[in-house]
């Protein structure tokens, strides 16, 4: 509830700047390609003692040592919903409404302590006391899971005029972003978890203006949050994780009140 009165304000605050000035209302759509950045997830333990090493033994590991691996993630979407004002200045300003969702490709060097598990026993982190004959490494392999994020954001944007039809702009934008994490590699339940954080967006596009009230254009938008600290579900713990994208999208506007 705090994060959606936290946006409204900023909603509401933006959509006040410029209103004497503004040329016209638009609204506008897009859809596009979202590139989830590959994450060095790290976080620390809690007190826990693993399971069978595959030797017969176990470990007490303390609470407080690091942990972490890779993940990679595979390309994914991007929706938007945009309502804004352009002025005559060249200036415009909008509320943009985002949705993007990309999946677990793999996870890769899992380490522990400082120490690399990637063929060390399943049975450690399951908390098995008999072996289970599959590593770590080809347990996390597998990927499964998914990162998704809805979010909103207050952009401003500079639309160079050109005596052209097209119209090249940049932009960018802040608000936050609600973002879900799922890891569960070979069914293998570890993160399903989420949380609230500052976001950010660079921009830069072009815009086609028909002769009737349509636009349409294509953008490129770095995106990005603070690191997303979620709770570990396999052994006591938490961890970051990075989330970075880059946006390709092409999409309509339509321009109220506009000739």
């Amino acid at each position: 509830m705090k994060f959606f009165k936290t946006v409204a304000a900023l909603a509401a605050s933006t959509a006040m700047c410029g209103v004497a000035s503004a040329e016209h209302l638009y609204f506008g759509g897009s859809i596009g390609i979202s590139q989830q950045s590959d994450s060095d997830n790290s976080g620390e333990s809690g007190a826990f003692t693993t399971g069978n090493l595959g030797d017969g033994s176990t470990l007490d590991v303390e609470a407080g040592t690091p942990y972490g691996w890779s993940t990679e993630f595979d390309d994914g979407t991007s929706l938007s919903a945009e309502f804004g004002k352009r002025y005559e200045s060249g200036l415009r300003a909008g509320i943009e409404l985002v949705f993007s969702e990309a999946d677990v490709d793999t996870h890769t060097g899992v380490t522990l302590g400082g120490i690399d598990l990637t063929n060390v026993d399943a049975a450690a982190v399951l908390g098995a006391s008999d072996p289970t004959t599959l590593l770590i490494g080809d347990v996390v392999a597998a990927g499964q899971g998914d990162i998704s994020q809805t979010a909103l954001f207050a952009n401003v944007y500079y639309d160079f005029a050109l005596e052209s039809p097209i119209e090249p702009y940049v932009g960018a934008g802040i608000g936050f972003a609600d973002v879900d994490v799922t890891f569960n590699p070979s069914d293998v339940p570890i993160v399903d978890d989420g949380e609230t954080k500052f976001a950010y967006q660079f921009k830069a596009g072009a815009t086609y203006k028909f002769a009737n009230q349509w636009e349409v254009y294509g953008e490129y938008a770095y995106r990005a949050t603070e690191d997303i600290e979620v709770n570990n579900d396999l052994f006591p713990g938490t961890l970051d994780i990075e989330n970075q994208q880059n946006v390709f999208s092409i999409g309509a506007r339509y321009r109220f009140g506009a000739k």
